[in-house]
């Protein structure tokens, strides 16, 4: 699959879009407005630039995602990580941990998974 990468108005937009579809177009620009404070216009100018994107669809007359909410996620991480971290993940460690506390149950969390990583490298 291609890379759809979104700008963040986009990805608020689908945080509202994955709640709720399928759902119709003044449906769509009433949560919009309710929840972001744009006008039906903008709503739609959006819907326009991630169809064109090919990020939604409109079906009829219902709006719907065509990218999930974890792909969005993991093209947001990707761009973070190309363009603030030059890939390096302990870069981006290192900046996480300075500013997010860590619980003893967090640091237990990523270790397993380093353990399930070294684990799956070896094979």
């Amino acid at each position: 699959m291609e890379h759809i990468r979104v700008n963040e108005s986009e990805f608020q937009f689908l945080q509202i879009l994955w709640d709720i579809e399928p759902c119709s177009q003044p449906e769509l620009a009433a949560r919009c407005q309710e929840k972001l404070g744009w006008k039906r216009t903008t709503t739609y100018t959006v819907i326009k630039r991630l169809v064109k994107k090919e990020a939604v669809q409109i079906e009829g007359r219902q709006v719907r995602a065509l990218i999930s909410r974890q792909k969005a996620q993991e093209e947001e991480i990707e761009n973070l990580m190309e363009k603030k971290f030059s890939n390096s993940v302990p870069s981006f460690l290192a900046a996480f941990t300075r500013k997010v506390h860590l619980s003893r149950d967090d640091v237990d969390e990523l270790q397993k998974m380093i353990d399930e990583i070294r684990k799956e490298n070896s094979k």
